[in-house]
C-alpha cells in the first residue's frame, strides 16, 4: 500500500487511499458515513446511496466496526464533518473483516474493567486514552535517552539471565539454564558497576528487570523496566544532581512533543517541575511523617517508610522530593556508608511524591569494605566473585541509580494502577498474554 494517504494528511482535491480500522457507521438513509481511523487520526467517508454502484455502499456500510478497510476517493471539504474534509469513495475493500462481537468497545462508548483491557491489549490500544498513555511512555524513554546523552553516557545492555540474584533474597525467577540453577536478573546494578571500573566509566541503561515480589498491589509488577545510571568519580550529591536532570527531562519532553495525547487525557494543565527537588535527611522524613498525625504509631530510627507515611509526606512536600542519609542497616551491602558515621549510609530514595520513584547512592568501591558489607547482609562472597574481584584491580569511587520506568510514566499521569502503563503486564495471577 504504497500510495497509502494517512487519515490528517488527506487535503481538499486529492486523489487519495486511507487505510484503517471502520471505527464507526451512520446511516441516516439516503446518506451514509463510514468513519476510518488510522494512528494519525480519523475521516468521514460519505455515501449518497442513490448516486452510487450499490455494492459499493453495501461493503462500506455494513462492513463491522474495527473490520480493516481500504479507501480510495476523492477528498471534498465539508465543515460538518469531523475533520473539515470528507471521501467521496470510488472503491471500499475489506482488508480483513472482525468478529462482530468484540470484547470491549474500542470507541469508549462502552466501559471495560482492566483485566478485560489487559486480556485484549491489541484491542483497548485502539482507544485514544490507551494509545496516549503508550505515545507518552514512548516519549519518556526518549526523552531519558537524551538527557542521558547530555550526561555523556554510554549506554549498556546488561545480561538478564544471571548465576546469582543482584541482592540475594528470595526475590529471585529460578530457571533451567543448560541444567544450572540461573535466575532472571533482579537490577544491573552489579554489572553496570563494573562498566565504571571499566574504560567506559560513565553508562546508562533502560532494559527489563525481573522481582519474584509477592506484592500484589496498584504500584507494583513483577516485570518492570528499569532506567539505569552509573558514573565513576562522582558522589551521592552529583548523582541527585544527574537524577533530576534525567526527571525532569522526561516530563519537559511530553509537554513538549505530546500536547495531544495530555489533552486526550484530560490534562489541561500538566505541570514540568520547575524547582530544585527538596533534599530530606531520613531523620527529617520520619520526623515530618510523624508530625502529620497520618499513622497509627509513630515511626522510630530504622523503620522503613510505609505507604501512608510516603503518602503524608508527599502531601506535605507537594511535589518530587529526595530522602537522603538512610541508616546503613536498611540499605543494600553495596551502597557506601559515610566515613565519618558508619550507622549512615549515603543512599538515597526520590520520592514522586507519594511513592518511591528512585533508589541509589554512592557506592562501595574498596574491596574489603564489600566484602564486609557481603557477610554482614548474610551473603556468600564468593559466589559473587566475578564482582568482588573487579575491586581488587582498581575500582574508582562511583554513583548512580535506578529508576522504575512505569512507576515514573504512573506518577507522572497520576495513573490509578501501574499496569496500565504496561503492554502486557506480569504480576501473580498475570501470565498471559
Amino acid at each position: 500500500m504504497h500510495d497509502r494517504t494517512v487519515t490528517t494528511a488527506a487535503e481538499p482535491g486529492e486523489e487519495v487511499t486511507v487505510a484503517g480500522w471502520a471505527h464507526e457507521i451512520r446511516d441516516l438513509g439516503g446518506i451514509a458515513f463510514l468513519i476510518v481511523r488510522d494512528r494519525t487520526g480519523k475521516i468521514q467517508v460519505k455515501f449518497e446511496k442513490d448516486a452510487m454502484d450499490d455494492a459499493l455502499v453495501e461493503t462500506g456500510t455494513e462492513v463491522a466496526r474495527e473490520s480493516v478497510v481500504s479507501v480510495s476517493g476523492t477528498v471534498e471539504e465539508e465543515e460538518r464533518a469531523p475533520t473539515g474534509v470528507e471521501i467521496v469513495p470510488e472503491s471500499v475493500e475489506v482488508l480483513a473483516p472482525a468478529d462482530p462481537e468484540l470484547p470491549l468497545d474500542p470507541s469508549g462508548k462502552v466501559d471495560a474493567e482492566l483485566p478485560t483491557r489487559l486480556d485484549n491489549r491489541t484491542l483497548d490500544l485502539r482507544r485514544e486514552e490507551a494509545k496516549a498513555i503508550f505515545e507518552i511512555r514512548a516519549e519518556v524513554l526518549r526523552s531519558a535517552r537524551e538527557a542521558f546523552r547530555d550526561l555523556d553516557c554510554t549506554e549498556i545492555t546488561t545480561p538478564k539471565i544471571v548465576a546469582t540474584g543482584t541482592e540475594g533474597g528470595t526475590e529471585l525467577f529460578p530457571i533451567t539454564y543448560f541444567g544450572q540453577e540461573a535466575f532472571m536478573n533482579q537490577s544491573p546494578q552489579l554489572f553496570k558497576q563494573l562498566m565504571v571500573g571499566s574504560g567506559l566509566e560513565r553508562v546508562s541503561e533502560i532494559g527489563p528487570i525481573f522481582r519474584a515480589e509477592e506484592h500484589n498491589t496498584p504500584r507494583h509488577l513483577n516485570e518492570a523496566t528499569s532506567i539505569d545510571f552509573e558514573s565513576a568519580f562522582i558522589d551521592h550529591e552529583e548523582a541527585m544532581d544527574a537524577c533530576e536532570q534525567v526527571v525532569r527531562a522526561a516530563y519537559e519532553g511530553v509537554a513538549e512533543n505530546c500536547a495531544d495525547e495530555l489533552a486526550t487525557l484530560g490534562y489541561d494543565d500538566f505541570e514540568v517541575p520547575d524547582e530544585a527537588f527538596p533534599r530530606l535527611t531520613y531523620e527529617e522524613a520520619i520526623e515530618r511523617i510523624n508530625a502529620t498525625g497520618e499513622l497509627d504509631t509513630q515511626l522510630v530510627w530504622g523503620d522503613d517508610l510505609p505507604t501512608e507515611g510516603e503518602k503524608a509526606l508527599g502531601a506535605d512536600v507537594g511535589g518530587h522530593y529526595f530522602v537522603t542519609d538512610w541508616p546503613s542497616e536498611i540499605k543494600p551491602f553495596y551502597i557506601k556508608d559515610y566515613d565519618d558515621n558508619t550507622e549512615l549510609s549515603t543512599g538515597f530514595d526520590l520520592m514522586a511524591p507519594d511513592m518511591e520513584l528512585v533508589s541509589g547512592g554512592q557506592r562501595e568501591h574498596r574491596h574489603d569494605h564489600l566484602v564486609e558489607g557481603f557477610e554482614a547482609q548474610g551473603l556468600d562472597p564468593e559466589a559473587f566473585e566475578y564482582y568482588t574481584k573487579m575491586f581488587k584491580y582498581g575500582m574508582p569511587p562511583h554513583a548512580g541509580w535506578a529508576i522504575g520506568g512505569e512507576r515514573l510514566v504512573m506518577t507522572m499521569l497520576d495513573l490509578p494502577n501501574i499496569r496500565e502503563a504496561v503492554l502486557f503486564p506480569r504480576d501473580r495471577q498475570r501470565l498471559s498474554p
